[in-house]
């Protein structure tokens, strides 16, 4: 998008087809099932769904906790059933990732917790190499563990990058302390997925009617962990780091200006020693989102804030916050061709090492 004006594509369109999922593997959708195919502009998109959830019940059971607490499925249970969900919905690849629920944990525990779980991603991953690739688990509480899972992860199990919360045990990644993760994170040049955790603070106000800790509590934690990333001059420091925003980035795309001038309105609440070197709405433009916005007109404001091509499909799957995220891009009015077949997976493609 240039200069806030758009064009019109040519349009696109959602193929129901007689394939199954590609892969051979026993139990995998045999032929006859329904896929559902995206053409834009009369040309083949292969979808790419950053944002999908797993869990790994031995990983959960040395936390003391149970698969039955959790919303997200068993590892397990993304093969044949989720295939034939992904096929439903249009989507080719989703790249998986587990929720950091380790971060109060001792070394040795959350070393172990994460090692199981990047093991079992990668065999998913192996299994399934036409539809599934994965982020890795990463202990940030230890972060020179974190540098070493990451590229472990990245060198010798084929993970596509590292999935983490929006705050790690109550400090902000713009700590001093996450440097070396966030430099090897841009040295590998591989994607960091941000998935909040809620706003833990405002625990006692999120009581009550419309799963509050959700609904205002994960956009608003992502939106104080990327303002922190901005204002703390993170992304100044790294400024290759790739950096995927979950739900849209949060609030902070939707009130984004006001960020621009309370070291203006108010220099004593600003440090003097931190020069930025963009406009803090700039930074918006340099870091991903994934498109969980849920209505035509929040698209576009989003795209229009931050870029098309800084946008990426996230489905949430399993959770049907959006019940047809692929049509959702397709029938956003004012976009052209190549903007939604960036948006539906060549951009998150490009991000994942994922070959065209």
């Amino acid at each position: 998008m240039k200069n806030g004006s758009r064009t019109r594509g040519t349009g696109g369109s959602l193929v129901f087809t007689g394939c199954g999922a590609t892969s051979a593997m026993p139990g995998a959708p045999q032929a006859g099932g329904r896929r559902r195919h995206v053409t834009v502009g009369g040309r083949r998109v292969t979808t790419v769904d950053v944002h999908a959830h797993c869990v790994v019940p031995e990983a959960l059971a040395l936390m003391g906790r149970g698969a039955d607490e959790q919303q997200f499925p068993d590892l397990d249970e993304v093969g044949p059933k989720r295939i034939g969900e992904m096929d439903r919905q249009g989507v080719d690849i989703e790249a998986l990732s587990i929720n950091p629920f380790w971060y109060r944990a001792e070394r040795d525990l959350a070393a172990e917790l994460v090692r199981i779980q990047n093991e079992r991603l990668a065999e998913m991953c192996a299994r399934y190499p036409d539809r599934f690739v994965a982020f890795a688990s990463v202990a940030l509480q230890f972060p020179e563990l974190a540098v070493e899972q990451l590229v472990h992860g990245v060198k010798k199990q084929g993970l596509r990058g590292a999935a983490v919360g929006a705050s790690c045990a109550g400090d902000e990644f713009s700590d001093p302390k996450f440097h070396p993760f966030w430099a090897k994170a841009e040295e590998l040049g591989v994607l960091i997925f941000i998935h909040p955790q809620s706003t833990p603070d405002l625990a006692k106000r999120f009581r009550g009617n419309g799963w509050l800790a959700n609904t205002i509590g994960n956009p608003l934690d992502t939106t104080i962990c990327l303002s922190h990333l901005i204002f703390e001059g993170t992304l100044d420091r790294f400024p290759g780091l790739k950096i995927c925003a979950a739900h849209g980035g949060g609030y902070l795309p939707s009130y984004a200006p006001r960020s621009d001038h309370p070291c203006r309105v108010a220099p004593w609440h600003c440090n003097p020693e931190i020069r930025l070197k963009k406009k803090p709405t700039e930074y918006l433009r340099t870091m991903y989102y994934d498109t969980l916005v849920f209505t035509s007109e929040m698209l576009r404001h989003l795209a229009a804030e931050v870029g098309s091509g800084q946008l990426v499909i996230g489905t949430d799957h399993p959770i049907p916050w959006h019940q047809d995220p692929v049509t959702h891009i397709m029938e956003a009015p004012g976009f052209t061709d190549d903007e939604r077949r960036a948006m539906l997976g060549e951009t998150a493609a490009k991000l994942l090492g994922i070959p065209a």
